[in-house]
């Protein structure tokens, strides 16, 4: 690396001993920490089409078998 640590006595706006004048700190919330939006909302359409549809053969089945059953096929 060529990258060398700046010298606290050169770097500007550091009082002796390395500390920073009051008004000098940077702001409490940078912007970087990560996406500003809210995630995508699934749609609840899909999930319900397919549990009515499993409902649908679990009736159609248990249908058949009460028929079969009493006699009824």
């Amino acid at each position: 690396m060529s990258a060398q640590n700046p010298d606290p006595n050169e770097t500007a706006g550091l009082e002796p001993g390395g500390g920073v004048q009051p008004g000098d700190t940077p702001p409490a919330e940078t912007g970087v920490g990560g996406p500003h939006h809210e995630p995508p909302q699934r749609g609840l359409a899909l999930p319900i089409v397919f549990l009515g549809l499993i409902g649908l053969v679990v009736i159609i089945v248990a249908a058949g078998l009460i028929g079969r059953i009493f006699g009824l096929y």
